[in-house]
C-alpha cells in the first residue's frame, strides 16, 4: 500500500515496494504543479546560506504583508502555518467543535483532526450520480447547519475536484454554522475570484479560508500555507501555534513566488489545455472521468475491468508510474483512482501504462 502514511507522493515507500530509485518513477499520486518551482525559488536557495544562521521572523511579517497586498486584505487577517495540515489542526483545537460536518469523499486530515480532540463527525455522502457535487438544497446540510455545527469543506474538493458554490457557504453561515473552507487548490482556478471567499472571511467571525502555497508553486518540501479570518477570531489560533513553526526558507520562498505572475499565467494555460486532453484519453480507454476544476482527476475504472484500484496501483507501480488508490478516501469504493494532470509527455506515459494494464489483465484472464 503506497498510502501507508495517508497521502500520495510517498516516493520513499514506492522505493521500498517496487525496488527502484525515486527518480525512476513518474508520480501521478501527488498533485503538484508539473512546471516545477518558479525561477525565483532557485534564486532564494542560492542566497539562503547568508541568512540560515538567523532565527525566522516569528510573526512572518514579510509574507503576510505580501499576501495582504495580493488580496487587498488586512495582514492582521492572515496566519501563516507549516502547511495546511497544521492550520486544520490549529483551527479545530481552537474552536473545539462538538460536532463537525464533513462531506465524503474529502481530504483525510479533516476527520483526523476532529478525532484527535474527541469530537463527533457527521458525514454527508456525495453521490457519483450528480458527479460528487455538493447540492445547495441538501436537507442534511441545512439540518447540520441548524445545530451550530462546524463544516470543513474543500473547494476544489480533494479528491473530486469539484468547486463549492459560494452561495451554499453563505447559506450555512446564515443558519449559524462555522465554516472552514479549504481552498488549497483554488490557485489553479483561472477565475478564482468568482469562487474564493478570502475577502468575506475577513469580515465574518464564523468563516475561515485555508490556502496552500506548496501545490501551485510545486514546493511541497518546505510546507507552507495560510489561513484567513477576522483578526479577533484568529487570535486563538496564534496562541496555540508553536513558535517559529514557519521556517525562514519557507518564508523567503513564499515571498518570492507571490510575484511570479508569468508563472501563474503559464500554469493556467497549461492546465486549461492538458486537463481536457488527459480526460479525453482516459475516456478513450473506458474510464469514467469526474469533472474537475483542479489539477487532478478522479477516475472510475472501466465497467468491464476486473482490477481493483489497489491492484491497478500495484501493476502501474511495476511500470514506474504511481497513481493514487482513491478507495482509501472514505465514501469511494475499490473502482476509483486519482491521477494528477502533468505535462503532455508524462500524461502519454500514464495512458500507455494504463492501457498496458488493461490489456495484460484481459489477456491473462482468458
Amino acid at each position: 500500500m503506497l498510502e501507508r502514511y495517508g497521502h500520495g507522493g510517498d516516493l520513499r515507500t514506492a522505493e521500498e515496494v517496487f525496488d527502484r530509485p525515486a527518480h525512476q518513477f513518474v508520480d501521478f499520486s501527488s498533485n503538484m504543479n508539473p512546471l516545477g518551482p518558479p525561477p525565483s525559488v532557485k534564486e532564494v536557495l542560492n542566497r539562503y546560506i547568508d541568512t540560515i544562521g538567523y532565527y525566522p521572523d516569528p510573526a512572518v511579517r514579510g509574507l503576510r504583508r505580501k499576501l495582504g497586498n495580493k488580496y487587498n486584505i488586512n495582514e492582521q487577517s492572515i496566519v501563516v502555518g507549516n502547511g495546511t495540515a497544521e492550520l486544520i489542526d490549529l483551527i479545530v483545537r481552537a474552536l473545539q467543535p462538538k460536532l463537525t460536518t464533513l462531506v465524503i469523499p474529502s481530504f483525510d486530515e479533516y476527520g483526523d483532526s476532529i478525532r484527535k480532540i474527541g469530537g463527533a463527525v457527521y458525514e454527508i455522502k456525495l453521490s457519483q450520480h450528480n458527479q460528487f457535487e455538493l447540492s445547495t438544497d441538501s436537507e442534511h446540510l441545512c439540518e447540520a447547519a441548524a445545530t451550530g455545527s462546524l463544516f470543513i469543506l474543500g473547494s476544489p474538493n480533494n479528491p473530486t475536484g469539484q468547486l463549492v458554490d459560494p452561495e451554499l457557504i453563505r447559506t450555512l453561515l446564515s443558519r449559524g454554522a462555522y465554516v472552514v473552507l479549504d481552498e488549497s487548490f483554488m490557485d489553479f482556478v483561472p477565475n478564482e475570484s468568482a469562487f474564493s471567499l478570502i475577502q468575506e472571511a475577513t469580515k465574518h467571525e464564523r468563516l475561515f479560508v485555508i490556502r496552500s502555497m506548496t501545490k501551485f508553486y510545486s514546493v511541497p518540501g518546505i510546507r507552507l500555507g495560510y489561513i484567513v479570518g477576522m483578526p479577533r477570531t484568529l487570535s486563538g489560533l496564534k496562541r496555540l501555534q508553536i513558535s517559529w513553526s514557519v521556517n525562514s526558507l519557507a518564508q523567503q520562498i513564499g515571498e518570492s513566488v507571490i510575484d511570479e505572475s508569468n508563472y501563474a499565467e503559464q500554469t493556467h494555460v497549461w492546465l486549461q489545455e492538458e486537463r481536457p486532453w488527459l480526460a479525453s484519453g482516459l475516456r478513450a480507454l473506458g474510464f469514467e472521468v469526474n469533472p474537475s476544476a483542479a489539477n487532478f482527476l478522479l477516475v472510475k475504472l472501466p465497467r468491464d475491468c476486473r482490477l481493483s484500484a489497489s491492484m491497478m496501483q500495484l501493476q502501474m507501480g511495476k511500470q514506474g508510474v504511481l497513481i493514487r488508490d482513491a478507495s482509501r478516501f472514505p465514501g469511494l469504493d475499490h473502482s476509483y483512482i486519482r491521477v494528477a494532470v502533468k505535462l503532455r509527455q508524462q500524461n502519454e506515459i500514464l495512458l500507455t501504462a494504463l492501457s498496458k494494464c488493461l490489456s495484460d489483465y484481459s489477456e491473462s484472464s482468458h
